[in-house]
């Protein structure tokens, strides 16, 4: 598996506290099928002139140092959109060496403008990976196929995905009408990961959905290449049954 966001940087932002605790989560990464991990801690569009690339190269560095080789490590961020038209064509901010940003909106949910600066972002070179789109406030099937339409990449949290409340809902929605590129972890020093959404759709007799989300496409990403598309799912397929094992009842 890949996974392209991750707060794993110890110490910089709201993620990971500690190399200890980096370490332990990458371990058990590795031990689940994860090779190649990006660490995007969080960075405001504003800022992006001023991000601290030297700084949080040293710090990936100590922890490459700390691991075992099965397990590459590469350097992005997770770029909030706080101000529009905000120069994102450094090199240091997308993910690894890849024509690829990862993009969030504030918490304030859906932008008026949010089409027009994702297209902005696209023609300025770059193509914007949008993190999580189930979690802002007035997000649907319908922008989100408006999105994928000009070329932006989308990507799930596959905590949520197999969740509870509107945001899992949403996810749910959206990778039944075929339209998440990626799924990932937004680990931050905790237990999420890729693992379970990964299981679950090996058992419903979805490997090619396990492998288009967690391997191939954000591989796609990271070599600046197109992602394959992932084929909508049978109608109906999301059920409270199929939830049992990691919700009890």
């Amino acid at each position: 598996m890949i996974d392209i966001h991750t707060h794993l940087l110890p110490d910089v932002d709201d993620g990971s506290p500690s190399y200890e605790v980096s370490v332990a989560v990458l371990e058990r990464f590795v031990a689940q099928g994860v090779s190649i991990l990006v660490c995007t801690p969080h960075l405001n569009a504003s800022q992006a002139g001023t991000a601290p690339f030297e700084e949080h190269a040293a710090i990936l560095q100590e922890l490459r140092r700390r691991l075992p080789a099965e397990i590459e490590l590469q350097l992005g961020w997770e770029i909030m959109l706080d101000v529009p038209g905000a120069n994102l064509t450094a090199p240091g901010l997308s993910l690894g060496d890849s024509d690829a940003v990862l993009v969030e909106f504030t918490r304030g949910g859906v932008p008026r403008d949010a089409s027009a600066e994702l297209r902005r972002i696209l023609r300025s070179g770059r193509t914007p990976v949008l993190a999580h789109p189930e979690r802002y406030f007035g997000c649907s099937v319908e922008l989100v196929q408006q999105w994928r339409d000009l070329g932006v990449i989308i990507q799930t949290d596959a905590s949520v995905l197999l969740g509870r409340g509107a945001p899992s809902v949403l996810a749910r929605e959206l990778l039944t009408a075929g339209l998440i590129d990626i799924l990932a972890s937004d680990n931050h020093g905790d237990d999420r990961s890729l693992e379970s959404a990964r299981q679950w759709l090996v058992e419903q007799q979805l490997e090619e959905h396990a492998v288009l989300l967690t391997r191939i496409n954000a591989d796609c990403v990271l070599n600046s290449e197109d992602p394959l598309p992932v084929p909508p799912l049978p109608p109906g397929l999301f059920d409270r049954f199929s939830f049992r094992k990691f919700f009890g009842r």
